[in-house]
């Protein structure tokens, strides 16, 4: 009776060990689709239990660039649609019909949430320990879509299928933080041959107390720099502190945090994005290889469950939006550097190459000035 008690101890002791170690892969990926027209966006959509929580840990691409011009995640309330596959493009341009006769719809019908972006051959993201994003159970994510974005149709016109996506490492155990994404968005158009900042901010109101661990920046084929920072105090007394700073030329991953940073009630968070129109003609934000986008992504974990109730920071962008049209905002306490491409790994060596219609380490003019900017492009330029 004794022997039979210390085994069934010692049992118990190896499966608490066990289940603290429990990992699984989720995989989400397109079930062999193909895009009809350059600059389709296609969704697919996965159940999650809604009995019982699971918990992301890292996200493990399985895409390419040539394939897949970026790719983003959503935790949804609802999908867009019932069916396997469907045009999730709400902002496409094209009206010819597609010869799959995919559904259009919305990524998500409801609750819809950022939860992971992907983009230029960017490699896997793990979470630090203790942090996961919960999905499923009791919580408003009971689906996962995938969206992916197709700039390139060669290897469907030549009949070949794609299933680009992720593999999540998952675990049925709860951790003692939770993780979330906010993100910083702008419109806005920049003139032909010309310079522009694209820039957003907001004001976190909600009671909260944030702790960004992972940055990642988007913009097509125009941007230099995009940078982000925490905006602290009043006045004369304002802080910006940065957030992250990189190139959005160099694989779109999302990269840590350098420092420790926390963000409450009251903080403002700000991003901006510098870009360079080598083009002869004005150049809007929008979906497709040929627009540009302005965005600053921040990846956070919490103590408990409560995330930011909106998570998304939006700005008309220029010429309708800048920083000094906000009072709160000191333009004077901007740090140079945000404006600046960083040394590397956040910025590219000085021979490697970059997915850009510019040579991104040219020297600029001297003197250049922007509104209230005086500032060069790189960090190692001119010393």
């Amino acid at each position: 009776m004794m022997l039979f008690s210390i085994i069934l101890a010692f049992s118990s002791i190896l499966f608490g060990f066990a289940s603290e170690d429990v990992s699984n892969t989720l995989n989400i990926l397109m079930p062999d689709v193909v895009a009809n027209h350059v600059d389709d966006y296609l969704c697919t959509s996965v159940e999650m239990n809604h009995d019982k929580p699971t918990y992301i840990t890292a996200f493990n691409p399985s895409a390419n660039s040539t394939d897949a011009h970026h790719i983003l995640l959503y935790g949804c309330m609802e999908p867009g649609s019932q069916k396997k596959v469907w045009n999730c493009g709400e902002m496409s341009r094209t009206n010819e019909p597609s010869s799959n006769n995919y559904e259009t719809g919305p990524t998500c019908a409801s609750g819809s949430t950022i939860i992971y972006a992907w983009a230029m051959d960017a490699d896997k993201t793990e979470l630090p320990k203790d942090v996961a994003f919960k999905i499923g159970g009791s919580t408003s994510i009971k689906y996962l879509v995938l969206q992916v974005h197709y700039a390139r149709i060669d290897k469907f016109k030549a009949g070949e299928t794609d299933r680009s996506g992720l593999v999540l490492t998952t675990t049925p155990n709860a951790t003692s933080k939770r993780a979330g994404v906010f993100l910083l968005g702008t419109g806005g158009r920049i003139r032909p041959n010309s310079e522009e900042v694209f820039q957003v901010a907001c004001e976190i109101r909600q009671d909260i107390e944030m702790h960004p661990f992972a940055f990642r920046t988007h913009a097509h084929k125009l941007g230099l720099v995009n940078s982000g920072y925490r905006v602290r105090g009043e006045n004369d007394e304002q802080i910006w502190t940065e957030i992250g700073r990189r190139s959005p030329q160099l694989p779109q991953m999302f990269y840590p945090v350098s420092s420790n940073i926390t963000i409450k009630q009251h903080d403002y968070i700000a991003a901006m994005c510098t870009m360079f129109n080598t083009r002869s003609h004005l150049v809007k934000v929008g979906p497709t290889g040929d627009d540009e986008m302005c965005n600053f992504y921040i990846m956070y974990w919490v103590d408990g469950e409560q995330l930011l109730d909106n998570p998304i920071c939006q700005s008309d962008g220029p010429q309708n939006y800048y920083f000094r049209h906000d009072p709160y905002l000191n333009v004077e306490k901007i740090p140079d550097a945000a404006f600046r491409i960083p040394s590397p790994p956040n910025g590219p060596a000085a021979d490697e190459p970059v997915k850009s219609e510019h040579r991104m380490m040219i020297q600029p003019k001297e003197n250049l000035q922007r509104r209230q900017f005086r500032y060069r492009y790189t960090d190692n330029q001119n010393k």
